[in-house]
Order: C-alpha cells, then structure tokens, then sequence
C-alpha cells in the first residue's frame, strides 16, 4: 500500500514554489523548477505532494519504458515493437479510443539518490536474462521510469559530476542513449525536472543551472502565527494521515482539476505580440544571456494564463513568469548575489514598453509552442518568421560592424605603506613606488628574469574572473597553489582528476590479477555474453574464465578544502592594505568555486583566533564574511595558525580522501616580540605537517621590510608569494615580488 503524502493543498505559505510546481504540471515543456531555500521549509513535503495531482497516463501495456501509444516506435521494448506491427500505434495517433493493449497509470515520482551510480541512472545489461538465455538486454534505469513523470533530486548541488552530464543530456535531448555492455538502446525520457537544494552546501554547475525552467527561492516564516500553524497541521497529519488526507481531499481535487482543466486549455492560450515584446525587451534590459530566458518565460506566461482561465496573457502573467524565470540566469558570478528584485523587474517593464509594437489589426493568434518544438518561434520567444504583418512595425535591423569594445576596468590600486605597530616599528615610506629589500635578506631566491612567468597573474580581480570563469590558465588560482606547495594540482577553475581508489565506476577493464578489485556484475556479464557469442545452450551451467574477470575503473574530480588564515589585526588595517588583502582572497575564492572546492575562513585579531566560516561549497557566504571581516587590535599569529591546523585535523577525520590546502595572509608581525614570534614559528611548522600545502601571502610593504613572513614560510615548509601578484598591482612590482617565489 502506498504511503499517504501530505496534501498539496495543505502547505502553509510558499505560494511561489506551490504556483512553480502548479506551471510545470500545466506544461512540463517549461523545463522543471529548482527550489532553493534553507533546511526544513518544506521543499521535499511540495514536491511529493504533487504527484498526487498529475493527471494520469496512457502507456503501452508491459513496456518498461513507459511510451505513450503514439510515441511506440521510439521505444525499444519487443511490446511496444508489437504495438507498431499491428497497427494499433497508427490508431492511437489517428485519435482512436479503447485501443488494445493500452493502459492508464498515475503519473510516476522518481528520486534520484545522491548517491546513485550511472548504471542505475541509465540502465545496465539485465544480468538474469543474460545468465537465463544469452541476450543482451537493457535493464531500464531511473530515466526511464521518470519518462513523462517527475524526475526529482535532492540536494542536487551535490550530484556528482558523472551524474550530472548524464542528466543534463537526457534533459536536452528529451532521450537518454545507452551504449554499454554490449547493448545500444535509445529510449524517451521527457521528464519534469525538480531539484532542491541548500545554497550554504555549494551552487550548481552552470550548465545545469540554466536546464531549470524556474527558479523559486523558500525560506522558513518569521511569523509566530504561521509558523504555529505549520506545526499544528504537522502534528495533526501525523497523528492520523489518512484523516488528515481525508479533510484536505476536496481541495486536492479541486486542484487536480484546475491542472487538468489548464493542460486542455493551454494549446487554445494566445501569446499577443506586445506581451512578446515585453518578455524580449526586459530580458535584453536585464542582460540575460542566450535565449533560453526569453523562450522559458513566453511559455510560463501561457501557462498561468492558462491556470487563471484566460485564453490570452496579461501583462500580469509575464511579469509573473519573468519572476519565475530569471532570478538563476542573471547571476553575473558567484560572488553575486542570486535574485531579482520586483523593483528592477519593473524598471525593465517600464523601458521595454517603448518598445511595444502597436497590434496588428487581424493578426493570427499565436498558439505558441508545445512540447515538441526545437527551436523559438512565434509565441516561444523566437522573432516572428517572414515580413512583418500590415500595420505593425518591422523589428529593426542587427547593428553593423563590430560591437563596441568593452570599457577599461580600473585596476586596484596598490597597497599604502605600512603603519607603524608597537610590536615592530616601521619609519615612513614617503614614495608610492616600492623597492623590495635584498633577496638574499628575505631569504628568497634571485629575481625572475623579466620575461618569466609568475604563478600567477598580476592585476586578476574577482570582476575580471567572473566575466571569463575558468581564465588565467594553469598558472592561476588554487590548483596552482597546489602546484607550488606540494607539486600537485590542477588546472585553475578545473578539479584535479582522482586516482586509486577512489571515485565512481565508470568503465571496466580487463583483470589484472592479485589484489585487483573485482566487478562481479561485470564478470559475470562478460562470461554469459561469451557463453551466448559461442552458442553455447541456454541450459548449461554458466562457467567463469579468468578472462571473463573484470575490474572497475574509477574517476572522478577531487576537491580540495581550502582554510583561509587571514591576519585581520591593527598591523594589517593600516590605510588600504586590508582592502588589497580581500582582493587578493576574492580572486583565490572564485578560482575555489569553479573548481568546486571547499572553503573555511579563519581570522586572528585583539587576543585570539576565530573560524569566521566553517568548511562550507558555499564561496558566496565567504565571500560576504570575507567582505565584513572587521579589523583591530593585536596579532596574535600563533593562536590564527594553531586554529587553522585544529580545523584541518577535524576535516580530516570527517573527510580523509579531500585535498588540504591553507592559505595564510600575514605581514609575518606577531604579538609578543620575540617570543611571540617563536611561538609563530612553532604553529606553522605544525601547520605545515597537518596540511598537504601551505602557502604564505606576504603583505609586508614599504621601503624597509624585515622579511618575518619569510621566517614563518620556512617553518611550515611553505612557499612564500607577494601578495602584490593578486592584488591588481603593476606588473613591474610583480615581476620584482617574484624573487619570493622558490624555484
């Protein structure tokens, strides 16, 4: 017996993620929804409750894939190859009722576990029919059982990336291709694709944060009588579900109604030209890219009209829609704050409707798009086809000749002098320009030729990374970090590839004896397809050869957990050298998010240290702590590097197979003269044993440097840079800083 859900009609509050859900039902073409929003606010309780309200569907009788009747010749199962044979798809398509062989079922909810693997998602060799009778046959996975249904992922910021691309091809191509274990299968999968996910674990990929049609964010009421009444209603369903059920079940039908009512009217639904023109104009005034927003939006708007009963959009339905439709795609990075303000959104209204186009006096309605079309058109977002009706106006020209060349962005400015401190005086500095100490007074080894290249490159800004993600190469960001400090790494924006043990199967190979792991499935699919390619009888015991012995072969993408030790004492708040500081970790952090690491934020001022942010996917949040991080007070730098280590020993209990780097900003000044700067040295040699790198960012500057970041460097094992080479600065100071950089 199938569990009760909690009714759909029953949630309190979160009418946007309700009416999302309500869109999608009416026209799944709309592409999905992904919910946002902290722990406990109901997400998981909307979604399964709204299986209850889909309409039914007709699939053919015994076929695992579930096709419908006039879609049975793309489906590969021998029921549906039947159900074309004789005919009886042909009668389906030509509107025939009572076809044989045909039957209605509720619409299926499919979860995708995090964990899930890729034989799973898309279906393996049916191991029981190859053992039984020496086929090779496809075992459906999860895609298949989501066709036509609601394919729903928790958590989906934390799918693995295997699992990702698997989702998003199947999602673009509205079909999901098998090739594996000798069988090639291509079956439907148009699903309604719903992911939920908590923004402090981390964002989504790109790629697959614009597959969402709509985008709702939720959070918890502030609100003592709403909240009371979630738990009172809570509480009452779970004393008695089926009662509670039973109260809320003229309401659930009402709405399974208007579902249905809406999906018969949507095709009838009239998208007017002036309503098209403001969906493209605002989109185009909020710098949405590509045309997917505009496409999306056109059919949400039809959708709610639809739902409100109407047979043409308002303008209230469009700026509904683009509510829905544009808050994910505007993010210019992921420093930036996700969102649409209504305000903004109605600023983009207001200049678009000057661009509206007066009606065409007997223009053809616009039936808009269904869940078939490939491509913009009219009344999808597309620009209308052929010469412009009689009396509307021509859309104008592109522009000709090349676009204009972006603006100049004002680098950084460079870092002031540094203030004098009571733990180490410092005379004034009274030119701009710097001149370094002598290397060999640092430490550090000679100057790099001017035509060298440094680790990383000068004047990167966070602004800068964000409009070219990935850019600066392998010499940039974390996994070049990782590269200097330990001779590992990877490419800047990129995860390093995993190797061992660890990781997902994704192939099989060969055997290779010992102590070799063994894939079982594999093996014993490998012995039945060799039993059946030799003719051997179906009855005969199955025998396995050691060249039937298969291993898996595993990849993924590592991640690294990145601890910031930030040195936020009076010695580092002197004039501008904070701000250069937040720069340079801004530029670090967005390098940190494109590879999908993990980031901590570590502080030391007055009397102590402080984690300012635990381990956290979430780059945004410390970003924002980054950028509120107040300084003051004393430098108390062992207490900041002791910290930093307890926290990368408690990662390492939790998550032994992640990566660690720390990243410590400090001028090398610490409290307690000599003493204190014992006790530095102490703590970053320890540092240096927890972490697998450590590198040190020396923000030292002026005429007179005394070169103590050096000394803590050294003790942690640690590579040494200028904090100049992150900061914007020129690069001829770059290039002079680079003598801190070791061969």
């Amino acid at each position: 017996m199938a569990p009760v859900r909690f009714p759909f009609t029953a949630l309190v509050g979160q009418d946007d993620l309700r009416r999302a859900l309500l869109i999608n039902a009416v026209a799944p073409e709309v592409g999905g929804v992904l919910v946002r929003g902290e722990r406990g606010t109901a997400k998981t309780t909307a979604v399964r409750a709204l299986e209850a309200l889909l309409p039914p569907v007709a699939v053919i009788a015994g076929d695992p894939y579930g096709a419908a009747p006039a879609e049975a010749d793309r489906s590969p199962s021998p029921e549906a190859r039947a159900f074309v044979a004789d005919g009886r798809m042909a009668r389906a398509r030509a509107g025939e009722e009572d076809v044989p062989g045909v039957l209605v079922r509720p619409a299926s909810l499919v979860e995708l576990p995090v964990g899930a693997s890729v034989d799973r998602v898309l279906g393996t060799l049916d191991l029981e029919r190859a053992l039984r009778d020496g086929d090779a046959v496809l075992q459906p996975g999860l895609l298949a059982r989501a066709h036509r249904g609601i394919l729903y992922v928790d958590e989906v910021n934390l799918l693995g990336d295997h699992l990702v691309d698997v989702l998003l091809d199947a999602a673009a191509q509205g079909e999901a291709v098998v090739e594996r274990d000798a069988v090639s299968v291509r079956h439907p999968a148009r699903f309604m694709l719903v992911g939920t996910m908590n923004p402090e674990e981390g964002d989504l990929r790109p790629q697959l944060l614009d597959r969402f049609g709509l985008s709702v964010t939720v959070a918890g009421s502030t609100d003592p009588a709403t909240r009371a009444e979630v738990v009172r209603r809570r509480l009452a369903f779970e004393a008695d579900p089926a009662a509670f059920a039973a109260r809320w079940a003229d309401e659930e039908a009402r709405v399974a109604a208007d579902i249905a009512a809406a999906t018969e009217r949507l095709p009838g639904v009239r998208l007017p030209e002036r309503m098209l023109r403001l969906i493209t104009g605002a989109c185009a005034r909020l710098g949405v890219d590509g045309m997917r927003a505009d496409l999306v939006a056109a059919r949400c708007a039809r959708a709610i009209a639809a739902l409100e009963g109407r047979d043409e959009v308002a303008e209230q339905d469009v700026q509904d829609a683009l509510l829905l439709t544009l808050p994910h795609r505007r993010r210019r990075g992921p420093l930036d704050p996700p969102g649409l303000e209504p305000d903004e959104l109605d600023r983009a209204l207001d200049e678009a409707r000057g661009d509206e186009p007066e009606e065409p006096a007997g223009a053809p309605d616009d039936d808009g798009d269904g869940p078939d079309d490939d491509g913009p058109g009219p009344g999808a977002g597309g620009a209308p086809q052929g010469p412009p009706p009689a009396g509307g106006d021509a859309p104008p020209p592109p522009p000709s000749g090349p676009p204009p060349a972006p603006g100049p962005r004002g680098d950084a400015a460079g870092a002031a002098d540094h203030a004098p401190t009571a733990d180490a005086p410092e005379p004034p500095n009274d030119a701009d320009d710097e001149a370094p100490a002598p290397a060999e007074e640092r430490g550090a080894q000679p100057p790099a030729a001017a035509g060298d290249e440094l680790p990383f490159r000068p004047g990167a800004q966070a602004r800068e990374r964000t409009d070219a993600p990935g850019g600066g190469g392998a010499g940039t960001g974390v996994g070049a970090l990782l590269q200097l400090a330990r001779g590992t790494g990877g490419v800047a924006g990129r995860r390093g590839r995993t190797a061992g043990d660890h990781g997902q199967p994704v192939d099989v190979r060969a055997h290779r004896g010992g102590d070799d792991e063994l894939a079982l499935p594999a093996t014993l699919r490998a012995a039945a397809l060799r039993r059946a390619a030799a003719g051997t009888p179906a009855g005969d015991r199955l025998r396995v050869l050691r060249d039937d012995h298969r291993a898996p072969v595993r990849a993924g993408r590592e991640g690294t957990l990145v601890v910031f030790c930030v040195d936020a004492s009076g010695s580092m708040g002197a004039r501008r050298r904070m701000s250069a500081v937040k720069d340079a970790a801004l530029g670090l952090l967005m390098d940190a998010y494109q590879r999908r690491d993990r980031v901590a934020l570590v502080t030391f001022r007055g009397t102590g240290a402080q984690v300012v942010l635990p381990p956290t996917g979430s780059v945004e949040r410390a970003a924002d702590r980054l950028a509120r991080l107040a300084t003051g007070g004393g430098t108390p730098l062992a207490a900041g590097l002791d910290a930093a280590g307890t926290l990368l020993d408690a990662h390492r209990r939790r998550d032994p197979a992640r990566r660690t780097l720390c990243v410590v900003v400090t001028d090398g000044r610490a409290s307690g003269g000599k003493a204190g700067l014992a006790a530095a040295e102490r703590a970053a040699e320890g540092l240096g044993r927890r972490a697998d790198g450590v590198v040190v960012f020396d923000s030292e500057q002026g005429r007179v440097r005394l070169g103590l970041a050096a000394r803590i460097a050294d003790a942690a094992g640690a590579r040494l840079l200028p904090v100049s080479v992150l900061t914007g600065e020129p690069a001829r100071g770059a290039r002079r800083a680079a003598a801190a950089v070791a061969a």
